[in-house]
């Protein structure tokens, strides 16, 4: 498991960061004749008074080459790559808005949208649609700087549409960690201290909350940079998802590590014994290719996305086998707990099990099942929603989780895990109380 999460870490420095909606680069005439227009960016604009500053190194040769910004709408966008007949003018002439760079600050005002519309920004010159060679021309060094209005109506916001709120939403929850940690943090280490059958679940656990708190952290580092120059701290991005990744890989192995041992344990022992996480070839073995497979098809997932996103739509076809991974170990755990529940005499043992399906369920099928129910919703507020509603539910699996093995009156009933792969490991020495 460690180098499965060294070879993770190492491939996430490789995932391309975020484009910030502050976007700097150089105007090439080369360029925006090989594609009739060089791509600069897209934004989610919204509101009245939203703005696109551009600001010029060299207005000289700006002005010589007729340097012009082109936008186009998203279905106009869309409908001209569609269309291959129309020549280099006509596509241009689609245009809905065309800003002409004669001056070092330009600053466009976009029209008042009733809802959020994503607006493509192109340039061109007089070069774009000219034929023959392009006389040697300088390129042009550029900022360009996208804002929607704020709360007072400024155009001052660099999140679009999509993005606003999400750096509110993770100081909330910051600051539920903070107050849930000055709360819970001293009786949780001094119950961790004392041992117990479910000691080392509880590091496990609270190990993969630490990780899901350390992404909190780093999303909001970066959009609270991200909020004051539209760029933000790219790798924060980056760390954010590398902490989630291991998270939700280090959950998925105890989930599963735990009921497989379960009921291959319930096989082989009678029902007056305790209940054992037993370390079986078989129980390791299908938790380990789990695990791989789903870290394969998170690195891919991040891969096949450039932009930065805690949580994915699963639009792509790694999204779409993640889900279907999700669906088969949810059956899977779902027809295990099953066995067990219905040969088990104890109804504190059955109570467990049914808390403990309660908590996987919610924790493996929360993705799938707001992935699926955000297609209700606007496009744009697919994002935002997936993230909170994940994390809120995610949130809550853990807390049942934790209150499930803090219970006193399960917490000795449920016997020692004697045996256990990872770094769950228990001293051979400690023998628990039987209770019939």
């Amino acid at each position: 498991m460690h180098l499965l999460f060294l070879h993770i870490l190492v491939c996430i420095n490789l995932v391309p960061s975020a484009t910030g909606k502050t976007i700097s680069g150089f105007f090439s005439s080369v360029a925006a004749r090989n594609t009739r227009g060089q791509y600069i960016g897209k934004f989610l604009y919204h509101g009245k008074n939203a703005l696109l500053h551009c600001r010029l190194e060299d207005i000289q040769a700006a002005v010589e080459k007729e340097a012009t910004l082109i936008l186009f709408r998203e279905h106009t966008w869309l409908n001209l790559h569609e269309s291959e007949n129309l020549s280099c003018l006509e596509h241009l002439s689609k245009a809905e808005l065309t800003i002409a760079l004669n001056q070092e600050e330009n600053n466009q005002t976009i029209p008042q949208l009733h809802f959020p519309q994503t607006w493509y920004v192109s340039y061109v010159d007089h070069h774009t649609c000219e034929k023959g060679d392009i006389i040697a021309s300088d390129a042009i060094q550029f900022e360009i700087m996208m804002f929607n209005p704020d709360a007072a109506g400024n155009p001052l916001d660099h999140f679009s549409a999509e993005e606003t709120g999400l750096q509110g939403f993770y100081f909330l929850l910051l600051l539920a960690y903070f107050v849930a940690t000055c709360i819970y943090a001293q009786p949780l280490w001094q119950t961790m201290q004392k041992g117990g059958p479910m000691h080392t679940v509880l590091k496990v656990l609270s190990t993969a909350l630490l990780l899901q708190a350390g992404a909190a952290l780093f999303n909001y580092i970066h959009l609270s940079r991200y909020a004051n120059d539209g760029i933000g701290i790219p790798i924060m991005g980056s760390f954010a998802e590398f902490f989630d990744m291991v998270s939700q890989i280090q959950m998925l192995y105890m989930l599963l590590s735990l009921c497989m041992g379960w009921t291959l344990g319930k096989n082989r022992k009678s029902q007056s014994k305790p209940l054992q996480w037993d370390s079986t070839p078989t129980s390791t073995g299908i938790a380990l290719a789990a695990v791989i497979t789903q870290g394969i098809l998170l690195l891919w997932e991040q891969f096949e996305d450039a932009d930065h996103h805690g949580y994915h739509a699963h639009r792509s076809m790694a999204g779409l086998l993640l889900i279907g991974l999700r669906m088969s170990l949810s059956m899977l755990l779902a027809s295990s707990l099953y066995r067990i529940i219905n040969v088990e005499r104890s109804v504190l043992k059955r109570d467990f099990y049914l808390s403990f399906a309660k908590g996987c369920f919610l924790w493996f099928l929360c993705h799938p099942t707001i992935v699926a129910l955000s297609v209700v919703f606007n496009e744009y507020q697919r994002e935002k929603i997936i993230t909170i509603a994940v994390i809120l539910c995610q949130s809550i699996s853990v807390v049942v989780l934790y209150r499930l093995f803090l219970s006193r009156s399960l917490y000795w009933e449920v016997s020692s895990l004697s045996s256990v792969t990872l770094p769950l490991t228990m001293a051979s020495g400690y023998k628990s109380r039987y209770y019939s």
